[in-house]
């Protein structure tokens, strides 16, 4: 098997890409004396990729895009803020989990036409998820994106407010 087939059976497996668009952090937990200096992980299975850090900023504005790829729809990904530290290990700031699957749903429903800015899906905040508000699933200038605001588990405070958006590949298996 060649590089060329082994190549080919990956974007066989693959369903597309999810760029998560790290925007920004709200009231972010304090870790040095009085701030912090946040950065996030984002890990998908074996997938773990990671913003810059911010210095001095418990609401740091990232706007920074993360980019995932698809091969199975049901998972997760974890969303892991740190502080980091020049001389001790980076403290973790809290986590925030986010199923994707309603945002894949909204995603094969194949539409066309509709006004920019319509709504398509409203996911509310419950005990089984990690939402701090409610999260809606929009058609927005072609594009279907999800807007999120996670609220941050194991720590006393921290939201971070991120997008979900789908790049699909011309050659992969798609939705």
């Amino acid at each position: 098997m060649g590089e060329r087939d082994n190549c080919k059976s990956l974007m066989e497996d693959l369903l597309g890409l999810l760029r998560i668009r790290i925007k920004r952090g709200v009231n972010l937990a304090i870790r040095d004396v009085n701030t912090s200096d946040p950065y996030i992980v984002v890990k998908m299975g074996k997938q773990k990729l990671k913003t810059r850090v911010v210095k001095k900023d418990i609401n740091p504005e990232w706007n920074e895009d993360l980019t995932l790829s698809i091969t199975d729809p049901v998972l997760p990904f974890k969303l892991t803020v740190y502080d980091y530290d020049t001389f001790s290990k980076d403290d973790n700031m809290g986590d925030a989990e986010l199923d994707v699957s309603p945002f894949i749903e909204a995603l094969k429903m194949n539409i066309n036409d509709l006004p920019s800015g319509t709504i398509i899906t409203r996911i509310q905040p419950c005990r089984t998820n990690c939402l701090a508000e409610e999260s809606c699933i929009s058609y927005t200038d072609g594009q279907i994106v999800q807007d999120v605001v996670l609220r941050l588990r194991h720590v006393e405070c921290g939201e971070v407010e991120i997008q979900l958006q789908w790049i699909a590949l011309p050659g992969s298996k798609g939705l």
